[in-house]
């Protein structure tokens, strides 16, 4: 087994897969009446980084072999493509959306910051307990479960801070807190990964080695199972935290761009307030 064959051939087009990305395009266009505007391809984006993270090598070696490969596929699903869906809708669909009382009601509850944040990091490191990870790769109903509940919950995280309804979005103070604060939850994780005991999630310390897969990952790359555990520790640790400063900076850019109302003009008729 060479790097290309496995890369070549760990490819698993599972169909409902294939199929729910279509049909998020095909919803998409439909609810817009075709009529895409540009930030369509973001939308678009994120649907495809969508199916890679689940059908390309990423799952299937992630799944069997290496747990820095699983770990990319979870940044990936609540990291990537729920930011790249949510800056794909155009404020008029989401205003469209939010007519309908029940999505309205919903949005409110749901669009709560503290309520958003607890949703989204406490689903993260309950899938991460060992007992409920281990589980997960061994069932793979659990595991479409675990992938829909990390879709989910991250899409409402970052609906606060992404929302197409602008003057929604939190505020550059609460947005701070609130991604600082993210930052921490998944510094903690990474580093508990990191530097727990070899053996963490016990499904990567010996997997299977069919045509030489695994005799390829340990020799041909020289990943170790300790060093695949620190390297998918690092990732969340490290790397996740990217999307995160690049919502601050977004959200400080917004900040600094709106107007400055001491500096806005005087209405006619209005007296200027006389200095002392």
């Amino acid at each position: 087994m060479t790097t290309g064959e496995l890369l070549a051939s760990a490819w698993h087009w599972e169909p409902t897969v294939v199929i729910g990305c279509l049909g998020l395009l095909v919803g998409y266009g439909a609810a817009l009446r075709w009529r895409i505007p540009p930030r369509g391809a973001l939308f678009a984006l994120g649907v495809v980084v969508l199916l890679l993270a689940l059908v390309s090598p990423i799952d299937g070696i992630g799944d069997t072999y290496l747990l820095s490969v699983h770990m990319l596929q979870h940044v990936l699903l609540l990291l990537a493509v729920p930011p790249l869906l949510i800056l794909g809708i155009p404020r008029r669909l989401a205003e469209q959306v939010l007519t309908w009382a029940p999505a309205r009601r919903l949005e409110q509850v749901l669009a709560q910051p503290a309520l958003a944040w607890v949703l989204a990091f406490s689903t993260l490191l309950i899938w991460h307990l060992p007992a409920l990870y281990n589980a997960a790769l061994a069932n793979e109903g659990l595991h479409i479960t675990e992938h829909l509940a990390f879709l989910v919950t991250a899409t409402i995280f970052w609906w606060p801070l992404l929302t197409p309804i602008t003057e929604h979005r939190l505020d550059m103070v609460p947005a701070t807190l609130y991604l600082v604060a993210a930052t921490f939850a998944g510094n903690l994780l990474g580093i508990i990964i990191t530097f727990a005991p070899t053996g963490l999630y016990p499904a990567y310390l010996d997997p299977p080695n069919p045509q030489g897969t695994l005799t390829l990952i340990r020799e041909g790359w020289g990943i170790s199972a300790r060093q695949d555990q620190q390297y998918a520790g690092v990732l969340m640790w490290a790397f996740g935290n990217l999307p995160y400063l690049a919502a601050l900076l977004a959200t400080f850019a917004r900040w600094m761009a709106e107007p400055d109302d001491d500096l806005l003009p005087v209405p006619a008729g209005v007296p200027l307030r006389e200095e002392v």
